[in-house]
């Protein structure tokens, strides 16, 4: 069933790693373009050292790359494994949303037989004037 080219364990550090608010925030100040550890600890309410353990998880999970130019260490958004993981989603969304078309079809067809839709046999006996235990002699 699923499509998608990541390997379960590069899935489960990913989601390990966005399972963290901290590191989330961190990617998302990433999409605006590269930043230093100092100007990405900036909003936050811990010590530098702290971050970079949280940037390590991200880097182990591939989500961030860091480059060195001399004392500056810019840390950047790589977006592949955010990629497998929008795939792996995917497969699950088509299968779910087709078992959840064929759900509301199936609803949809109870309701009709209990909202009162005459079934076939109902609908026929009434054109003939006569009615399942009922005589119209009465």
């Amino acid at each position: 069933m699923p499509t998608a080219t990541a390997t379960p364990d590069a899935l489960d550090a990913t989601f390990a790693a966005l399972a963290d608010p901290t590191r989330r925030a961190i990617l998302a100040r990433l999409v605006e373009g590269e930043a230093a550890v100092t100007e990405l600890a900036r909003p936050f309410e811990m010590t530098l050292p702290a971050v970079s353990k949280h940037l390590k998880v991200l880097e182990r999970a591939g989500l961030i790359e860091r480059s060195r130019h001399a004392q500056f260490r810019p840390c950047r958004l790589a977006p592949e494994p955010l990629r497998e993981v929008a795939a792996w989603v995917e497969d699950y969304r088509l299968l779910w949303e087709g078992r959840f078309d064929r759900l509301g079809d199936y609803l949809d067809e109870l309701q009709r037989k209990t909202v009162g839709e005459p079934s076939q046999e109902h609908a026929s006996n009434h054109q003939d004037g006569t009615e399942e235990g009922h005589d119209d002699k009465r």
